[in-house]
């Protein structure tokens, strides 16, 4: 049976997408292990380890091939010591489905590495498109003093890989505070992947 076609309000502001199939949030005591000042992290954990640092609404129409996910993520502003908020980051399972996100409020960034390890850093705001070829790991970042929301589309059969940027010790670049901008540093922690490890990550194009 086919499905049906729907259509979907975003408010801008708040990143609540109407009619969304699904849901879900990551507080400040989930992100345990992403940023580099364990002292600060431990901190703020004391202190509002229940706060909010960023939710996503999304609705799935279906999980088959053919298909496409679509939602809204909403970030807070706010630093880790230096560091800013950032969202877990992920590659596709299978790793040559894109994705796609857009800006609707707020200013922040796409922080992006291939499986060898070269970095590209684009910046995202409101009405700006970054599109996320295959095979490119991706964490959004928000560099703003505002909330960051962005929408995003991707193949329904992607799938995400949370744990490869862990694996790896993180991402190659942090991203931190620079007087009223920001920059991006090298990240100490990172481990360079293995020929194997590509070679794993190649191997789940279909």
């Amino acid at each position: 049976m086919a499905i049906a076609p729907t259509s979907h309000r975003i408010d801008p502001a708040s990143g609540v997408l109407s009619a969304a199939t699904g849901r879900y949030e990551k507080r400040l005591a989930d992100l345990d292990g992403i940023y580099a000042d364990n002292a600060a992290f431990a901190d703020s954990v004391a202190r509002e380890g229940d706060r909010i640092v960023y939710y996503v609404h999304e609705v799935r129409p279906a999980a088959a091939r053919g298909d496409l996910i679509f939602g809204t993520t909403f970030m807070e502003p706010g630093k880790i010591g230096d560091e800013f908020f950032v969202t877990r980051g992920h590659i596709h399972a299978i790793g040559n489905r894109p994705e796609t996100y857009y800006g609707e409020t707020g200013e922040g960034l796409m922080l992006l590495e291939s499986p060898e390890g070269e970095t590209k850093i684009l910046e995202i705001g409101p009405s700006v498109m970054v599109y996320v070829p295959p095979l490119w790991i991706h964490r959004s970042v928000n560099t703003g003093a505002s909330p960051l929301v962005m929408s995003f589309c991707y193949p329904s059969d992607s799938g995400q890989d949370y744990g490869l940027i862990a694996r790896s010790g993180g991402m190659a670049k942090r991203i931190v505070a620079d007087g009223a901008s920001w920059k991006a540093v090298p990240n100490a922690d990172y481990r360079p992947r293995t020929k194997a490890e590509i070679e794993a990550i190649l191997a789940t194009q279909d």
